[in-house]
């Protein structure tokens, strides 16, 4: 505990913990801090000023990041035997139709995303208790209900994440790894941070963007400056 109690206190040496930076200094920071021996995730944190309990204030979409998450995706397809081939030929790691769905009823959930068409998310569907709380449950509005699984599939492995606002009002996403270039960051923390303040919703009141912070695991956050996002 104490050695990893030293680290955090020589990173926390390295940026003033109070201030709000710039999305591409808070980048270049958060490379600088971390202290894993591992590739570390890079996330971004966004605290809105909205009620997800309100229907007309639910903050959810999809984003394709410029530079990927840097993660292996791995794709589920359920579909009808028709569709299989064009799943498969787009890289998705699994596809099948009953086979899976009675998978995930007995609880397996190896995947990052599960794609699904239109005539099987009936079944699909059904599974809401094993893939809500795990954030997979295929969904229209992030095109994973389509018929163009190929595509789905294609964005999915290149990046394409969904997110979601929760509970407390926050919505955590993944910007990259720390072996990224600072820029690279920042780029794809820029196109996520667009993507929401487009989706700002009209009964939202006051400030949207409440508090914004950058981290990578285990290390400490950065606060990046949100009055720019107005």
């Amino acid at each position: 505990m104490a050695k990893i109690a030293k680290k955090r206190k020589a990173a926390m040496a390295k940026y003033d913990a109070t201030k709000a930076y710039g999305v591409a200094e808070a980048a270049k920071i958060v490379k600088e801090i971390s202290t894993t021996k591992f590739d570390a995730s890079v996330d971004l944190s966004i605290r809105l000023g909205v009620d997800p309990r309100k229907a007309n204030q639910m903050v959810r979409g999809s984003v394709s990041l410029p530079h990927g998450t840097g993660k292996n995706v791995r794709v589920l397809v359920i579909c009808t035997p028709d569709k299989e081939a064009e799943a498969k030929a787009a890289g998705a790691d699994h596809v099948g139709g009953d086979d899976y769905i009675a998978k995930i009823r007995e609880g397996w959930t190896d995947v990052d995303v599960i794609i699904t068409t239109p005539s099987m998310m009936g079944k699909v569907g059904a599974l809401g208790k094993v893939l809500g709380p795990r954030g997979l449950m295929p969904n229209p509005k992030t095109g994973t209900v389509t018929m163009d699984v190929g595509k789905a599939t294609k964005e999915s492995k290149a990046g394409k994440i969904d997110f979601k606002v929760d509970k407390a009002g926050i919505i955590h996403v993944p910007v990259g790894k720390v072996s990224f270039s600072p820029d690279k960051l920042a780029d794809n923390a820029n196109e996520i941070l667009q993507t929401i303040m487009k989706l700002k919703p009209a009964s939202a009141k006051g400030a949207y963007v409440k508090s914004l912070y950058l981290s990578s695991t285990m290390s400490p956050s950065v606060q990046i400056e949100s009055k720019t996002l107005a």
